[in-house]
């Protein structure tokens, strides 16, 4: 079989094995109480909203402690959706301000039991940091999913709205477990269809079945929808007759779904229509949408993903376009702005964006699928990742002024607090195509709630409940999981490399980038810059001058190359390949000693499930063990493709203690995947 064939058979390759554990249960894997038990127990609720009903239910179920007592206290406000949960030796009693509430403290209840916790005095306090916690479907009409790995979309569009899939309760179930509570149904790169009263009746369905588990349904609207669906001249938002076509149409949605969230805006990116195309500003879009939604309550996020080819750095775009415009957003507004400057890298410093608009509500979006981390194929624990940006401090306000505190409201006061990630749910059976790769999802839900939890206690929390709790199962696998970022990143782009992917699907290295026609800054070479003296992008004050959006002492850090972070170092520098790092390596040995570390850590990986074959039922256990192979073949292509392609540059050896490549370049470089049936 030739390497190209060999590459597409793992891609494609899914395992047909059938057992009862299937990974449909995700987390929620809870076993129903014996009706001896339940009879012993007593779950009270002075109360009949169907959120509360629902905690109930859940408890009933699957509670096997003491009794509990359900409260709403309407005047404990200050707990917004959060809870209190007290124990005593006559039992438990979980209070709420809201009958949501007593649904994620029922939850909590839960995953404390499945953890083993002593329930005997027990005094919870459980507020969530921000306002939204929201997932974005990157989901199309025709159910095929932008960036999605694990089949096709949920959303049986040609249904709705008369058949309900069993999955959509499950879906919002799943969510409410980790205190997810909106959920935008459609790509950003939006169909103007979605806003047509056919599609708001199929909208009403689904926002029906997620009210009673607290989720909010949002749409992403397509600027130029009253141009292409009612025959406007233009789309132009300063001109009164576009004002009331969006009116009309908001006051329309709310009059089917009454507590509709809002609109998410992808606008002037990519190609997508939007205010810049009339001469207007991203603010005078926004603000025109915030204005049609404000009667209603309803909000804007509007996507500060912006760039366009130009001379300038894209890294600087989004900053340059909207720090201008600060100030000039209704309070309803939100920007929703990526992790870092470029697009959902495996590491990328944080946007200098935050905290840079001291007057505009600002919240961070995450990438939950792995557009950029091997797709479903390879186990990638991204709590981490998510950590180290919201833990990243911006000075916007001296020290302390992190990413977290700036997007929560507590440095700059927002009327609305919010955070989301890209969806990796599909259909598929396990929903997320890589059975790891539910921990993606539970985590970002769980940071959304409490961004001040540990990526190890994440960790710790899903592999109990989604496995087992047996020591030797859990401590090797939560270690996994810990390593697993940091090995994608060594073996596809270490040191501060980023956006060497293949063109388009972004699924294995292309550092060559010798797509006909690309634009420059969509190709890999726009980026790493390779050439006999080094390489790296060189964003200091004598570059691009990136380093100067970021506040001090960052600037002055990022702009050394001395005092520069070693894992950030070719995002802000065009290093040598000469250059002495402070292992006292060259640079180009060090990028070797990376990529073979990354090779070697995902062996360890196959090494330590093998171990744990008779903790895992035996579908998940083969499924997880072929994808872990499929993971260790990548690695090594990648490691081989980028390593022999720089040497081209470099003229240097790979270090002879390290394996030798088994791949050559040319062959490599023959290889296109065609992923237009991986949707």
């Amino acid at each position: 079989m030739s390497l190209k064939k060999r590459f597409l058979y793992l891609f494609f390759m899914l395992p047909s094995l059938v057992s009862a554990e299937d990974g449909s249960q995700l987390w929620l894997r809870y076993v129903p109480v014996e009706e001896h038990i339940a009879k012993q127990r007593q779950i009270s609720l002075a109360n009949n909203h169907e959120s509360a009903l629902l905690a109930k239910q859940e408890l009933n179920r699957y509670w096997r402690g003491t009794s509990i007592s359900m409260h709403l206290d309407k005047k404990a406000k200050a707990l917004k959706e959060g809870y209190q949960i007290k124990s005593d030796v006559s039992g438990i009693r979980l209070t709420a301000a809201e009958p949501i509430g007593l649904l994620y403290g029922a939850f909590h209840l839960l995953r404390l039991q499945g953890a083993k916790v002593n329930m005997q005095n027990l005094n919870i306090e459980e507020i969530p940091d921000y306002d939204i916690r929201i997932l974005n479907h990157w989901d199309n009409l025709d159910r095929t999913v932008e960036r999605g790995y694990a089949g096709y979309s949920l959303w049986r569009w040609d249904e709705l709205p008369n058949t309900l899939s069993p999955r959509y309760e499950q879906y919002a179930r799943a969510n409410a477990s980790i205190g997810i509570n909106a959920t935008v149904l459609n790509n950003v790169n939006a169909s103007p269809q979605i806003l047509t009263s056919n599609y708001i009746q199929k909208v009403k369905a689904l926002a029906d079945i997620f009210r009673k588990y607290g989720i909010k349904v949002y749409l992403s609207a397509n600027f130029s929808s009253p141009k292409v669906l009612d025959g406007l001249s233009d789309s132009d938002p300063s001109r009164k007759e576009v004002q009331d076509w969006w009116k009309t149409k908001v006051k329309e949605i709310y009059q089917h779904i009454p507590d509709f969230g809002g609109f998410l805006v992808k606008a002037n990116s990519e190609g997508q229509p939007g205010p810049q195309d009339h001469g207007r500003t991203h603010a005078d879009g926004a603000n025109m949408l915030a204005d049609a939604l404000k009667p209603y309550g309803g909000i804007v996020m509007w996507r500060a993903f912006v760039y366009n080819p130009s001379e300038q750095d894209r890294a600087k775009q989004a900053y340059q376009e909207f720090v201008p415009l600060d100030g000039q957003f209704r309070d309803n507004v939100i920007i929703q702005i990526k992790n870092g400057p470029i697009d959902f890298q495996p590491r990328e410093p944080f946007t200098p964006l935050f905290g840079a608009m001291k007057h505009t509500a600002q919240m961070i979006e995450f990438q939950i699928t792995q557009e950029y981390l091997g797709f479903s194929n390879h186990l990638a624990y991204l709590a981490p990742l998510f950590k180290e940006t919201l833990d990243s401090d911006t000075y916007a306000r001296g020290k302390g002024s992190t990413v977290a505190c700036i997007t929560d409201g507590s440095i700059f006061s927002a009327k609305r607090t919010a955070i989301s990630a890209v969806a990796n749910i599909g259909e598929d059976t396990n929903w997320t195509g890589h059975h790891f790769a539910q921990a993606n999802w539970y985590a970002f839900g769980r940071l959304a709630w409490n961004h001040q939890l540990s990526s190890e206690e994440i960790a710790d929390e899903w592999i109990s409940q989604t496995f087992t709790d047996n020591r030797d199962f859990a401590k090797p696998i939560r270690q996994m999981m810990m390593d697993s970022r940091e090995a994608v990143v060594d073996y596809m782009m270490p040191l501060g490399l980023h956006h060497i992917f293949a063109f388009g699907h972004h699924y294995g290295p292309e550092p060559w980038g010798d797509v006909e026609g690309g634009r420059p800054d969509w190709m890999p070479w726009y980026y790493h810059n390779a050439d006999t003296v080094g390489v790296g992008f060189d964003r200091t004050t004598t570059g691009s001058n990136a380093v100067s959006q970021y506040n001090e002492p960052l600037r002055s850090t990022f702009n050394s190359i001395e005092t520069c972070p070693e894992n950030l170092l070719l995002w802000f520098h065009h290093v040598p390949w000469t250059h002495r790092m402070k292992n006292g390596h060259s640079l180009w040995e060090e990028l070797c000693f990376h990529y073979d570390r990354g090779v070697q850590e995902v062996r360890q990986f196959q090494k330590t499930w093998d171990k744990l074959e008779q903790y895992v039922d035996e579908q998940r256990f083969s499924e997880i063990q072929s994808k872990l192979k499929v993971q260790a073949k990548d690695a090594v292509w990648w490691k081989d493709a980028c390593l022999l392609y720089f040497q081209t540059f470099s003229k240097t050896p790979i270090p002879y203690e390290l394996e030798r490549p088994i791949h050559e370049l040319e062959e490599l470089k023959k290889i296109k995947l065609d992923m237009k049936h991986h949707n």
